[in-house]
């Protein structure tokens, strides 16, 4: 099941407070950059976020969630996406500790 564009649309709208919000889709499914740096996933409708310390205190009641089942590498599944001034607060606060995608090294 892949993410309905609806709801990438929604979360997007919700996003909007904060300047640098990128996405890029992958498999049905797609990656949310903030100023640069991989912050979120959409899949199957449900928003994840890296579980870096600051996401972990600002969401202490979140469920691990993996973005296929049987994956090992579990993210925070964020379900309050209707406060939008909570989401830009958790970038905000998320972004330092989360590290910039690997460059590719051309052979």
């Amino acid at each position: 099941m892949s993410t309905n564009k609806d709801y990438l649309n929604f979360l997007l709208d919700q996003l909007s407070f904060l300047e640098g919000i990128t996405y890029r889709m992958m498999m049905g499914e797609y990656l949310i950059y903030y100023r640069g740096k991989v912050a979120a996933y959409i899949c199957d409708d449900r928003f994840l976020v890296k579980p870096v310390p600051s996401a972990i205190k600002m969401l202490p009641h979140a469920e691990y969630d993996s973005i296929n089942p049987g994956d090992r590498k579990k993210l925070l599944r964020v379900d309050n996406v209707d406060d939008r001034n909570f989401l830009t607060d958790l970038f905000n606060s998320i972004y330092d500790e989360l590290p910039f995608p690997k460059s590719k090294q051309v052979k």
